[in-house]
C-alpha cells in the first residue's frame, strides 16, 4: 500500500479505500486516492508542497479553476479532485480566458518587482525567485544565468552572449502579473470543452508572455489561444524563444542531451550568435 496514499488519508482524518497512479510523475509521484468515507481526491509528493499549496492558493484566489487546497505538510499535498476527461484541443480559447484571469493578480501593494516570495524547485533544478526591480535583470539572473554552470560549455558562452542583450530584447518594467511559470498541456485539466484545473505550479510575478510562450514549446496553440489575452505586442517572436529557452535548459538538466537540439533552436530564434 502506497505510503503516499496512507499519508493522504490521515492527514484528512480518513481511512484509505483505495489509490492508484495518475498519468506523469517524472518529478513528482501523483496519486488518486479514495477513501473510506467516499471521497475521492488527489495526493502528491514533492519537492515542495507547503509551496506548491500557497501557489494553488494565489492562482485560486483570482477565481481560475484551480483544485481547492485540502491538506498539506512538508511531506504531501492533497488536493480536491478535478475531471480531466477531455483535451486541450477543444478548449484552447478557454485557457487564454482562464490565463488573463490569472494574469491580472498583481504583487502585494501594487509594486513593480519580479519574482516570488521563495525559492522552488523542478525536480532537481532549482527555481530562484530572488525578487527585482527589472525584468531583463531577473531572467538573466534567475531564468537563464543559473543554468550556466550545468550545461556545456559551448551552451553557456551563447547563454552569457544573449544575457548581455536581454536589456535590449525584453521590456525593462512590463506590469508583474501571477505567471503559472510552468504551463504545458499536461498541467492543464480539461472536461466538457473547458478548463476544469491549472496544476503543477511554479508560479512568481513576472512578464504576461512567458506563461503564452511557454505552453507553445509541446504543443501549436491556434489564434484562438492568444486573442484571448489581446493582439500580441511587436517582437514576441524573439521574447518567446528567450522564455521558451528557460524550459528547454530545464529538461536538459533533468532528463538529458536529448534536448540539446531544442536548446539550441531557441538560442537561434532569439539571436545569440
Amino acid at each position: 500500500m502506497s505510503r503516499l496514499a496512507r499519508h493522504a488519508a490521515t492527514l484528512l482524518g480518513s481511512g484509505l479505500w483505495n489509490w492508484h497512479p495518475l498519468q506523469g510523475g517524472d518529478i513528482a509521484q501523483t496519486l488518486l486516492v479514495y477513501l473510506n468515507d467516499g471521497r475521492t481526491v488527489v495526493a502528491k509528493s514533492g519537492p515542495d508542497p507547503l509551496a506548491e499549496a500557497a501557489m494553488l492558493r494565489a492562482m485560486g484566489e483570482t477565481g481560475a479553476p484551480v483544485p481547492a487546497v485540502l491538506a498539506v505538510d512538508a511531506d504531501a499535498l492533497v488536493m480536491e479532485y478535478r475531471p480531466m476527461e477531455g483535451t486541450l484541443a477543444t478548449c484552447w480559447g478557454d485557457l487564454g480566458r482562464v490565463l488573463a484571469q490569472v494574469h491580472e493578480a498583481r504583487p502585494e501593494g501594487g509594486m513593480i518587482r519580479y519574482g516570488w516570495a521563495g525559492d522552488y524547485a523542478l525536480g532537481a533544478v532549482s527555481v530562484c525567485n530572488t525578487w527585482a526591480d527589472r525584468w531583463p535583470e531577473f531572467w538573466a539572473a534567475y531564468r537563464l544565468g543559473v543554468h550556466l554552470a550545468h550545461v556545456p560549455i559551448d551552451v553557456a558562452r551563447r547563454l552569457e552572449q544573449l544575457m548581455r542583450r536581454l536589456p535590449d530584447l525584453l521590456p525593462a518594467t512590463p506590469a508583474p502579473a501571477l505567471l503559472h511559470g510552468d504551463l504545458w498541456s499536461g498541467n492543464v485539466l480539461v472536461a466538457h470543452r473547458s478548463v476544469t484545473g491549472l496544476i503543477d505550479p511554479c508560479c512568481y510575478y513576472g512578464h504576461v508572455e512567458v506563461d503564452l510562450a511557454t505552453v507553445g514549446v509541446f504543443s501549436q496553440p491556434p489564434a484562438a489561444f492568444y486573442m484571448a489575452g489581446g493582439p500580441l505586442e511587436a517582437g514576441y517572436a524573439v521574447r518567446f524563444a528567450i522564455y521558451r529557452l528557460w524550459i528547454a535548459l530545464v529538461h536538459l538538466r533533468l532528463f538529458g542531451a536529448t534536448y540539446r537540439p531544442m536548446v539550441a533552436q531557441y538560442l537561434d530564434d532569439a539571436g545569440a550568435g
